[in-house]
């Protein structure tokens, strides 16, 4: 009798962990990895080359493939909504279907993922004129897809778009507070790439680092 209801508890058990499988839970403010101490941060921006960005007219979003398949049926935008949301429910092809997302940005937090973008901390067109546009189709594909950084967020939609393709020196995030943070993080991109900075872009993260 007691191996008789044994072996359906079980079974609910097994079934219940594999339901539970596509649920993802992270801290509130998850953030993408490897952002620098400010030290660390102006230790970088010192070795950043120095430059005027060039063969901006040539810019072709389509240089940068994304976004591209990471495992399964998951793409690079569906592997950060899960890496940077609480509580995210993903359907068979990997959308999320439940979740809620904390924009840095703003302060805002939003439960559809309709209403978040995946902004790249250093924007593509931002990415060629400071070198880029040297760089391989491939070498290309991996910057606009790189997980291993901090170069992709999960952020307000209109937030995203209001930044556009603009540096520091022109946009900067709305919440004062995440400014020092993003500073770190947009060195440490431009840094791990090898891309150059302009002086005003220069000077505007020099002077958000002092605000750490």
């Amino acid at each position: 009798m007691h191996r008789d209801r044994v072996l359906p508890a079980a079974l609910t058990v097994a079934c219940a962990a594999a339901l539970t499988l596509t649920v993802t839970t992270q801290p509130a403010a998850a953030i993408p990895p490897n952002i620098p101490s400010a030290g660390t941060a102006a230790t970088r921006l010192a070795e950043l080359t120095v430059a005027a960005e060039s063969h901006g007219s040539t810019y072709d979003r389509d240089l940068f493939p994304h976004w591209i398949t990471v495992s399964g049926s998951c793409n690079t935008r569906e592997e950060v909504l899960k890496r940077d949301g609480t509580n995210v429910v993903t359907n068979s092809s990997c959308a999320a279907t439940s979740g809620s997302w904390y924009s840095p940005y703003d302060g805002a937090t939003w439960t559809a993922a309709s209403d978040v973008d995946i902004d790249h901390m250093v924007p593509l067109a931002e990415a060629w004129a400071s070198g880029a546009w040297a760089w391989t189709t491939a070498r290309r594909q991996q910057f606009a897809n790189d997980l291993g950084g901090p170069q992709l967020w999960a952020v307000t939609d209109n937030v995203n778009q209001s930044k556009s393709d603009q540096d520091p020196a022109e946009w900067q995030p709305p919440r004062t507070a995440e400014r020092c943070r993003y500073a770190r993080a947009w060195i440490q991109v431009k840094w791990y790439w090898g891309l150059s900075t302009d002086s005003s872009e220069k000077a505007a993260l020099g002077s958000m680092l002092t605000s750490c």
